[in-house]
This record gives C-alpha cells, sequence and structure tokens, in this order.
C-alpha cells in the first residue's frame, strides 16, 4: 500500500500539471479559438453573442486568468470540456465519446493481441535458441520496419482489391443502422479485420525482439540454473521463472501502449477512412477547434497516466523488489 500510494500522489501531481499546461498552452497562442471562429462567420454573429461564447468558453476579459484557471477547474470537475465549434458547438464530451469507441475498439485489440502474440512467440524463441525459429525475428522485424501507410496501402491492394476478401475502408457499411444487433456488430468487425490485421502485423515484431532478448538474459540467471537442476520441467521453468522476469521491461511499454490507444492510429485511420481519435484530431487541428483540441490532449494525457498506474502496480506485483526499493 506504501509503494501504491506513492506511486498514485506522483502521479496525480503529474496529471494537475498536465491540466495545468492543457489550460495556459491555448492562452499562450496568437488569437483565441472565438476570434477565428468570428473571423469565418463575419457577419453572421453580433457582439452580444461574441461576448456570450468568450464567457461561454472561459475567455472573459472581465475576469482575471488565476478565475479563469479556477473557473476551468469547475468545468472540469462537472465533466465540461467546452463546446466544439467545428461540430455545430456540440459539447466536446458528446464529440468525443462518439470517436472514442472506435479507437478503443480497433486499436486497443489490436495492440492486446500483437502484445499476446509477440510475447509469448518471444519467449518461446528465447527458450528455444538457435533453433529454426530465430528465422521469424528477421521477418517480424522486416515488417515493422515497413512505413505504415505504405503496408495499409499493399493490404487493401491485396486483400480488398485484388481478393476482395475484406472492404477497403469506413467502420460499417452504408446505409447500415448502427445498434447493438448481432448483423451491425458481424459488419463492424468485418470493416475493422484488415485495419487490426495491419497494426497486429506491424507491431509483432518490437514484442518478438524485446521478449526474446530479455529472455535470453534471464537464462544465464543462475536461479534458472537452479530451478532446472531440481528437476523442474522445462514448461514450469519457462513459464514461473524465466517468463515471468523477462517480461517485466515488456510491461512499460504495454502500458505506453495502451496509453497511447487513445490517441489513435491516425495513419491507420487516414488510410481506412476509420473514424476515431486520430482523425478527430487531425480535423479538429485543421479547422482550430482549440476547445475540442484542448479536450483531446487532456483525454489522451489522463490515458498515459492512468496506464502507467496499472503497469507500475502489475511490476509491483510480478516483481517484489519494486515495493522493496521503493519503501
Amino acid at each position: 500500500m506504501r509503494f501504491v500510494s506513492r506511486r498514485i500522489l506522483f502521479y496525480a501531481f503529474t496529471a494537475w500539471a498536465a491540466i495545468t499546461i492543457n489550460f495556459f498552452l491555448p492562452r499562450m497562442m496568437k488569437g483565441d479559438p472565438v476570434s477565428a471562429y468570428l473571423a469565418k462567420n463575419q457577419g453572421k454573429v453580433s457582439p452580444e453573442a461574441a461576448d456570450a461564447l468568450r464567457t461561454l468558453f472561459g475567455l472573459d476579459t472581465d475576469k482575471s486568468l488565476l478565475q479563469q484557471y479556477l473557473d476551468y477547474w469547475g468545468l472540469l470537475i462537472s465533466g465540461n470540456l467546452g463546446r466544439s465549434f467545428s461540430h455545430g458547438l456540440a459539447p466536446v464530451t458528446d464529440v468525443i465519446a462518439s470517436a472514442l469507441p472506435w479507437t478503443v475498439g480497433l486499436v486497443g485489440i489490436a495492440t492486446i493481441i500483437s502484445f499476446v502474440l509477440g510475447t509469448a512467440a518471444g519467449a518461446i524463441i528465447g527458450w528455444r535458441r538457435g533453433r529454426g525459429s530465430d528465422a521469424l525475428i528477421p521477418i517480424a522485424s522486416f515488417f515493422s520496419t515497413v512505413p505504415y501507410f505504405w503496408m495499409g496501402l499493399i493490404a487493401i491492394a491485396v486483400f480488398s482489391t485484388a481478393l476482395g476478401w475484406f472492404p477497403s475502408s469506413h467502420a460499417y457499411s452504408k446505409g447500415a443502422d448502427p445498434g447493438w444487433t448481432l448483423e451491425f456488430i458481424g459488419d463492424v468487425i468485418y470493416h475493422g479485420t484488415l485495419p487490426a490485421l495491419t497494426i497486429v502485423v506491424a507491431s509483432l515484431g518490437g514484442w518478438m525482439l524485446g521478449m526474446r532478448n530479455m529472455m535470453i538474459t534471464v537464462l544465464d540467471e543462475d536461479y534458472i540454473t537452479v530451478a532446472q537442476a531440481k528437476g523442474l520441467s522445462p514448461q514450469r521453468v519457462v513459464t514461473t521463472y524465466a517468463s515471468r522476469n523477462a517480461m517485466l521491461p515488456q510491461l512499460s511499454s504495454f502500458a505506453l501502449s495502451l496509453g497511447f490507444i487513445v490517441g489513435g492510429t491516425l495513419v491507420m485511420e487516414l488510410v481506412f477512412s476509420y473514424p476515431g481519435v486520430g482523425k478527430l484530431l487531425l480535423d479538429a487541428t485543421t479547422a482550430k477547434d482549440y476547445p475540442l483540441m484542448q479536450g483531446l490532449f487532456l483525454v489522451i494525457t489522463l490515458a498515459v497516466l492512468v496506464a502507467n498506474i496499472l503497469a507500475d502496480i502489475a511490476y509491483a506485483i510480478l516483481d517484489p523488489r519494486a515495493r522493496q526499493l521503493e519503501a
């Protein structure tokens, strides 16, 4: 509990710093979202409406910067991230909530699959080092070095255009009625299979190489020799002793990957015309929709922090030495 409490306090301070930077950064930029909105709608917005917009977005010049900062915290606590200019002044929380499930569902599942497969394959290859299975490492690493947009285009050309196995774009068929029905869920899975497989293939090599190298290092430790001398089965030595310690560095990388899932894979969403947070962030940047950008940056930052907290807890559970060093 002492270890967990210290880590939570550290990440709470980090979250406060990130939120504070998220508040001041847009105000340090030239202009403001209201001025950008008024420039696009010259003559359509009255001065009274412009003042109301500035008050709505916490840019009221009658208030001090400290008061605006306190009001910003009040809005955050109440779950109000402002309104998006590029989506008809819709609440930012609603705009993000409409795109977030697509990103988490696709990139999240693909990341977990690639981590599990890559870690398991790397452990087996490291245990059986010097055999034919080592040939999988350069093959997987080759696909990891291919630019993602190029791999996505090749996947579309082969599996969509040539073979016709999967659709080339969008999250579901045109004219489909979104809902929690088996027909619609199957359509979503069908459309998401090709981009998910592309993500898995592109990231599999890194997980395999990292786990394989750590397994080789761990297998030279004395406690592995002692476990083998006791007559333990090879399966138990691999799973209970070697893999458990070798995968500790993998957890940190996996936590960062989970955190950045919320940010989405922008290139993937552009290549496959897939709706998600990454494409939403690009559209918000292009439209200078500062409230939406601010909300997206905040969500991504908090997701990374939460993922790191969970990784630290898992690390402490798997490795008691981490708890002892913290104490």
